[in-house]
């Protein structure tokens, strides 16, 4: 494997996150601030205790999952779309790299990215209400799982871009509002049943669920459950991505 190439695809990643960290870091940041501040504090003050977890600790998986998601879509994807754009993709296409060692590049620093900020985000969630993780190792391996996950999504949604304003349209229209009706800021089994039978067709609700079960050991579905359909939404993501670099199918401007 050439590891001189993923490091270089990788560093260069990076360097631009950090060249634009405002918009990268500070602003998802500020934006969950607001969120823990309006739901967490004002409203939260002011509701009851959710299975025991005060509704201000309840919603912190659901906007660490909201971030998350979009952070590791956005990231991922602009990252491999820049390159389309400018025409610099036939630098990487001549590149003694195979799509294996590509992906790792891009997806690694994306992922990368994606956790720092969900780490800033445990951070300052700290500063307004107060929480405890039942499981932390659990806790790691699914943002990790999940950021992977989602950064490969990303990467398709580069791939299949063919302008800037496709980028948005899944993040903005599909990804967001799934992520507000799968959880985030309630427990499914506070829905009506038809409406709970509904929402486990939301793929997000397994992943909030997942993660909500490492922070307080439980959850609307069974863990077990939320780690496969994980699993096999990254898997599918894979062949999708092997497949496009196989056929060269919308990877050239």
């Amino acid at each position: 494997m050439n590891m001189h190439g993923v490091r270089a695809i990788y560093q260069f990643e990076m360097n631009r996150a950090l060249r634009t960290w405002m918009q990268s870091i500070i602003a998802p940041v500020l934006s969950t601030s607001l969120y823990f501040i309006v739901f967490g504090s004002a409203i939260g003050s002011r509701m009851g205790d959710i299975g025991g977890v005060s509704y201000g600790a309840y919603i912190i998986p659901g906007l660490l999952m909201l971030s998350l998601l979009s952070e590791s879509i956005s990231n991922a994807a602009f990252g491999i779309y820049m390159p389309k754009w400018s025409g610099t993709i036939y630098e990487l296409l001549s590149a003694p790299v195979n799509w294996v060692e590509v992906l790792l590049g891009y997806v690694g620093a994306a992922a990368t990215k994606s956790l720092t900020l969900g780490l800033l985000i445990l951070l300052t969630a700290r500063l307004f209400v107060p929480y405890e993780v039942a499981h932390p190792v659990w806790m790691v391996g699914f943002l990790i799982l999940t950021a992977i996950t989602f950064c490969l999504f990303g990467f398709i949604i580069g791939l299949w871009a063919d302008s800037f304003q496709k980028l948005q349209v899944i993040p903005l229209l599909v990804i967001t509002p799934l992520t507000f009706l799968g959880g985030a800021f309630y427990s499914i089994n506070m829905l009506p049943p038809l409406w709970q039978t509904v929402s486990l067709f939301n793929p997000v609700v397994y992943l909030i669920s997942g993660l909500r079960w490492a922070f307080y050991g439980a959850a609307d579905v069974h863990i077990a459950v939320s780690t496969g359909m994980t699993l096999a939404f990254m898997l599918a993501c894979l062949t999708v991505v092997w497949w496009v670099f196989k056929t060269g199918h919308r990877i050239r401007r």
